[in-house]
């Protein structure tokens, strides 16, 4: 090997350690497990608390350069002005933000819309696991009344009462999942909110589908069904035309939080339960139908014992805010007189359909006084007084 062969050593940079790297430093939680950057609901925090509090930033909080996105007219990410109702700290300015500056000067939360949890504890996996499950329920049920041919038990009447009006109610869900929940949870101001409304959403689309599945299966097992009957039924039926005037009111509202409230605390028991419940769910054993209590049950379980538990945990927070409580109430209380006056409407407009099936299910004025007593108790919950419109 000449001289000219010989290996040069190289100039390059060496690394020196100086303890300001990243992760170099141990603090007292560098190795805890879970978040400590919010106060937990309970004593101990939740999986579902750590995947979902504060995953939506708030500049109130610790965005020091101010929201990450906005909208063409300036405002930036998730104004607190999309609705009129207030939690607590919402009127006090936004503070003073600079490199270092923390949260300084206020209390955490910053404000109390961040104080709702969902008791449902919803979040991704939640709810791919509750609706899979859901489905294959539904799916199976119906599977199990093809092979034992449960439809040709059906009374001739049932069968064209369930194509108009359980074909009807495909659309009430479609249009409140997709244009009042899915609208809505992009308003809210938390990922809390986001998430426990936008699975109330997914609960609609779903059951639409569900029942758009059924409608198709029917139309093949059911001698006589007439798949598209739910169409004209929705378009020109006057029974119908009530239910549907308030839900596409539903849908126009601006206010997100008009829009939830007026959907689960007042459309929902006065309507909504009114014709799965006390309507399909009584009528359909007696006119020989096991199968459509099935699939339009699971949506009542969506919201008797997962949708309407949210809300309620939603609005009896605002109800009993330390700050806007009364001012709350009553707005809460024009909400009210004005849903429940259309809701009313339209469900004594449903009449008829109580004289439709051969076996009758218990009588029209039985069931309006249930689901009033139900949405009397509701009402209560959340500290607001029953609206006068109830009795007209």
């Amino acid at each position: 090997m000449t001289a000219t062969d010989q290996p040069v050593e190289r100039s390059v940079p060496k690394p020196v350690f100086t303890d300001a790297e990243a992760g170099a430093k141990e603090f007292p939680d560098s190795t805890a497990r879970r978040y400590n950057y919010f106060v937990p609901q309970k004593r101990k925090q939740t999986h579902y608390e750590d995947v979902t509090v504060e995953v939506q930033p708030d500049p109130r909080h610790y965005l020091s350069q101010g929201w990450l996105y906005g909208f063409s007219d300036g405002r930036g990410g998730y104004p607190l002005n999309w609705t009129v109702l207030k939690a607590w700290g919402v009127d006090r300015p936004e503070p003073e933000r600079f490199p270092g500056s923390g949260g300084k000067g206020y209390d955490w939360p910053a404000h109390g819309w961040h104080e709702f949890r969902d008791p449902n504890e919803e979040w991704e996996l939640s709810l791919y696991r509750y609706n899979a499950n859901v489905v294959r329920q539904v799916a199976a049920n119906v599977e199990a009344a093809k092979e034992t041919k449960a439809f040709d038990q059906w009374n001739p009447n049932w069968v064209q009462f369930v194509a108009r009006n359980v074909g009807a109610w495909m659309h009430v869900e479609h249009g409140l999942g997709l244009y009042v929940f899915a609208n809505a949870q992009r308003r809210a101001p938390t990922n809390m909110h986001n998430n426990a409304i936008s699975v109330n959403s997914m609960h609609r689309i779903r059951t639409a589908q569900d029942l758009a599945l059924y409608n198709l299966t029917l139309s093949e097992e059911v001698q006589g069904f007439d798949g598209a009957a739910h169409i004209e039924t929705w378009n020109s039926d006057p029974n119908w035309q009530g239910v549907r005037e308030v839900a596409e009111q539903l849908t126009a509202i601006d206010d997100w939080c008009e829009a939830v409230f007026a959907t689960n605390v007042v459309f929902e028991p006065l309507v909504g339960e009114l014709f799965r419940s006390q309507l399909v769910q009584h009528a359909a054993p007696h006119n020989g139908d096991f199968v459509t209590p099935t699939v339009i049950g699971a949506g009542e379980y969506d919201y008797a014992q997962r949708d309407l538990r949210y809300t309620r945990a939603m609005f009896q927070l605002l109800t009993s805010d330390r700050e806007f409580a009364d001012y709350n109430k009553e707005i809460l209380q024009r909400w009210l007189s004005t849903w429940t006056e259309r809701s009313i409407t339209a469900a004594r407009k449903l009449q008829p359909l109580w004289s439709q099936s051969d076996a009758r299910p218990p009588r029209f004025e039985e069931a309006m006084d249930t689901v009033k007593n139900r949405f009397t108790g509701i009402v209560s919950d959340l500290d607001l007084q029953p609206p006068n419109e109830l009795s007209h």
